[in-house]
């Protein structure tokens, strides 16, 4: 008696829901005869109005019923049987529960109650659908999602990923994402991001990754340090934009922007804030910067004489001229209709006037289509301590006014 009074007592404390029926399978099949205090907590009826009642109280439209037939077959065959499916509260309310039913037999083995164990995991359920729908957004995202362990190993990659780097995610798994490293970055540059994650912060910037066709892609990355309970990290989240079209796109507006469009070369409002930025620097280091202004001779009869399509192609021509005569720290601009500007970094003023004559020459030698020859002449200046561009701009012209006033196609300095 002692037992089944232990027996009693540990199923009406027991955490999970116990329910025992009858064996009777004819309409309206099995009565509750027994349910301890967590059925009626999960159910929400009390135990008067479950005894007496079938299972059928808590069923409604989710419940499965593919599920409900294959319980029939297993109850009329005397089986254990278990499934997951949706019950209903009293309230109306549906919840999912996990559930296992045994057939109890008497000593001649006939069967005469079917006792059944059940848990609510709604709340489980509920996580793992939660989990289901946060992994297909991570994978049907165009951003590129890596998770690593916290020694930096990949442990993960989304569709993005092997759609930008061309690797699969099984040949990265276990892998470093260093492989994707395009040299770009300097050590400092990997220093910053390693003191940044393992202090707890998110780390952020634009990475130059190289992908698995040697191909280099920008791509604008957050990584995020995971941490358990303990405040310990374990994993890093990383999530990255792949933005080498936009930056392209950006450079190439930057690009037009700063371009002569008939030349090709530097533009005049940008070679003005060229300039100003190099000035500054030549006085902050106190390093020589010269400048050379040149005029195309006579340019004028050549729209003339031969019309304005002619004449843009000697100035392209001219500018071509120029370009594969100069050194590729001096910047080379079109300064506007056929005036041409030269600055001419670490450059002494000597040496400005040598490259001047070199441009000369160069010009000389070459046959322009239908015009035949064309000269050009110089206004070569080095810029002086603490002075303003446009006085730098201004003796230069004085000096090319000097060149034209003494006969064109000459180098005069000032």
């Amino acid at each position: 008696m002692e037992y089944l009074r232990l027996l009693e007592v540990a199923m009406a404390q027991s955490f999970n829901a116990v329910v025992i029926t009858t064996a009777s399978l004819d309409l309206p099949g099995p009565e509750i005869v027994y349910v301890n205090t967590a059925m009626t907590r999960m159910s929400g009826y009390t135990r008067e109005e479950l005894l007496g009642a079938t299972p059928r109280l808590l069923q409604g439209p989710r419940t499965d019923r593919d599920m409900l037939d294959r319980l029939r077959k297993a109850l009329h065959a005397g089986e254990p049987f278990d499934a997951i499916t949706v019950n209903y509260r009293k309230d109306g309310a549906p919840y999912d529960v996990e559930w296992n039913l045994s057939p109890v037999r008497n000593e001649t083995g006939a069967i005469t109650h079917f006792v059944s164990i059940q848990r609510d995991i709604t709340a489980s359920v509920e996580d793992q659908r939660q989990r289901l729908l946060l992994s297909s957004a991570i994978e049907m995202s165009s951003d590129s999602v890596v998770i690593t362990d916290a020694t930096g190993n990949i442990e993960y990659v989304n569709q993005a990923f092997e759609r930008y780097t061309g690797y699969t995610r099984d040949a990265v798994i276990g892998q470093n994402p260093r492989l994707l490293q395009s040299g770009h970055h300097s050590a400092q540059f990997y220093r910053n991001m390693w003191d940044t994650l393992t202090s707890g912060d998110t780390f952020r910037d634009t990475f130059l990754d190289q992908t698995r066709d040697g191909a280099h892609r920008y791509v604008e990355q957050t990584i995020s340090p995971i941490k358990d309970e303990q405040g310990r990290i374990v994993r890093y989240v990383s999530v990255g934009k792949d933005i080498t079209q936009r930056l392209k796109h950006e450079q190439e507006l930057k690009r037009i922007a700063s371009t002569d469009m008939l030349t090709g070369l530097v533009n005049r409002m940008s070679f003005d804030q060229r300039l100003e930025k190099e000035i500054e620097r030549t006085r902050r280091y106190e390093r020589p910067l010269s400048l050379i202004m040149i005029d195309i001779d006579h340019f004028k009869p050549i729209n003339d004489e031969h019309g304005h399509d002619v004449g843009d192609q000697v100035l392209g021509d001219f500018a071509r001229v120029l370009s594969a005569n100069l050194r590729t720290t001096d910047i080379c601009a079109r300064w506007g209709g056929e005036e041409f500007m030269v600055l001419a970094p670490e450059t002494e003023f000597s040496q400005a006037v040598q490259l001047a004559e070199k441009l000369r020459l160069a010009i000389v030698d070459v046959i322009f289509p239908v015009v035949g020859k064309v000269t050009a002449s110089f206004g070569v200046v080095e810029v002086g301590p603490n002075e303003l561009a446009t006085r730098v701009v201004k003796r230069a012209d004085q000096a090319l006014y000097q060149a034209k006033a003494e006969g064109r196609n000459r180098v005069m300095a000032s």
